[in-house]
């Protein structure tokens, strides 16, 4: 590895080689020496250098090939310098405080409507609220304009709009997994605070034309602490700024339209302060309530018609029946009522039930008149029989015994007969003679076609055979002219 001749070279590879001979014959305590200042000259070398003038250190440029954000989040050592300086300011005042009204304007999203209650006249609602404003005091330096977002945590540290809903039952603000609450602000200042909220409020609702009604409830927004002259709440793109999602939908309800409006709002203790409205206009829908309430009562009106076709003299057929469609009407009543609020004002579905119920009780007084005027007609018949002279010298009768459920026919072929203590009992005995009947088949054909023409009904079941109809058919067509 030396060069012939004992000298080395002033340059060249040889001079390399001459070093590490030169090294190796020296002695072992030098090479320490020198191992240990080469150590202590690359540490140094590792260490940043301060520029002469200035004293700042000297860091090397990063690669262009690799460039890493810089995290935001780093504590540094010394004194810190967040960009928001929340200490620094008091945020129990409102923005530009002392001066003029601070705008704050609000965007609502429904995500669903949960209930409509009629009994307890409210309705539920979940939605996300959204607030805008401009705070300055929130103001940071930004290279590249980008905002910041933050969870509820910080929402106790500064200043935000006081908000309530207005006739709310129950309100609260969803905290799975956590508070769905979110804060972003951007390098000017400005604000958005959002959360999602599900509230329970009151509806004035009228039932006057119920169940074929349309009813409109309003929620309402309003600032607590701040009146108009600190806090000026407005809807922040007009009708824009309610939006809801397309499936919602109710199972009683058709939702017709969203709409807000915005006026003022005075109490006397108080002052003026700006309200919001989201107004909206639910339909119901009819088909339940037509096969839970309007058809069957229909029917038992219908039912009750029967009887004007069923014989007078049948009373066990005809009484039932009428106590049946009563009974059921009555049922029907107690059903609707108990599933609406108690009312001091008439409903269109009590009208129609309330009147089906009156036919229904009119066709049991209608039997009640026919068996009355039937009786007094019977009565009447009956005195002139009495006075016929006695047949002692005709054959001996045959006795037949015949209650109450007789036809008018069999009523109409008896002979002479007297009935026991002048009134006619449930069951009698009647005298026949049927000698003379038996012998002629001519006399027999002469009795079927008069018992033919005698069996008929009373005049007053003729006449409501057509007038109960007609008349339940007239109420309907008016009914559903009026209410629908």
């Amino acid at each position: 590895m030396v060069k012939p001749g004992g000298i080395c070279p002033a340059a060249g590879p040889w001079k390399a080689a001459c070093s590490i001979a030169d090294i190796h014959r020296m002695p072992y305590f030098s090479r320490l020496i020198l191992f240990l200042f080469c150590l202590v000259v690359l540490v140094e070398s590792r260490k940043p250098k301060k520029r002469r003038w200035t004293g700042q250190l000297e860091t090397s440029k990063p690669s262009h090939l690799y460039k890493k954000n810089p995290d935001m989040t780093k504590i540094r050592h010394g004194k810190p310098q967040p960009l928001l300086r929340v200490d620094d300011h008091d945020f129990t005042m409102r923005p530009a405080f002392g001066g003029p009204a601070i705008p704050v304007g609000v965007d609502v999203q429904v995500e669903s409507l949960d209930s409509i209650s009629e009994v307890d006249m409210d309705f539920t609602m979940t939605l996300y609220l959204r607030h805008y404003w401009k705070d300055e005091r929130l103001a940071f330096p930004s290279a590249s304009n980008k905002s910041m977002t933050f969870d509820g945590r910080l929402v106790k540290k500064i200043w935000v709009p006081d908000v309530f809903f207005v006739h709310s039952k129950r309100s609260f603000i969803h905290d799975t997994t956590t508070d769905n609450i979110m804060l972003r602000v951007f390098p000017d200042g400005q604000v958005l605070y959002s959360m999602r909220i599900t509230v329970t409020a009151m509806c004035n609702m009228d039932f006057s034309h119920f169940p074929l009604d349309s009813q409109t409830c309003s929620l309402e927004l309003e600032s607590y602490a701040y009146t108009d002259e600190d806090l000026m709440l407005y809807w922040k793109n007009g009708d824009e700024s309610l939006k809801t999602d397309e499936k919602i939908s109710l199972s009683q309800f058709l939702i017709q339209k969203f709409h807000t409006t915005s006026r003022l709002a005075f109490y006397s203790s108080t002052g003026w302060y700006n309200r919001l409205y989201i107004n909206f206009t639910l339909r119901r829908h009819i088909f339940f309530f037509l096969l839970q309430t309007y058809f069957p009562a229909t029917l038992m009106v219908m039912l009750s018609w029967v009887s004007f076709w069923i014989d007078r003299r049948a009373v066990p057929a005809r009484v039932p029946l009428g106590i049946t469609t009563v009974l059921t009407m009555s049922t029907i009543i107690t059903g609707v009522n108990a599933s609406m609020p108690r009312v001091s004002y008439i409903k269109a579905v009590d009208i129609y039930l309330w009147v089906s119920f009156v036919f229904v009780f009119l066709s049991v007084l209608e039997y009640a008149a026919v068996n009355y005027l039937t009786t007094v007609q019977e009565r009447k018949e009956r005195k002139p029989q009495e006075k016929l002279p006695c047949t002692c010298g005709l054959p001996q009768p045959r006795a037949v015994l015949l209650d109450g459920s007789y036809s008018d026919g069999e009523v109409n072929d008896l002979g002479n007969y007297t009935p026991e203590n002048g009134d006619k009992p449930d069951r009698m005995m009647v005298q026949l003679t049927l000698a003379s009947e038996r012998s002629s088949p001519q006399r027999k054909s002469q009795r079927s076609s008069y018992v033919s023409m005698r069996i008929d009904t009373h005049a007053i079941d003729k006449y409501s055979r057509i007038i109960f109809p007609a008349a339940y058919i007239l109420f309907n067509l008016i009914y559903w002219s009026i209410f629908s």
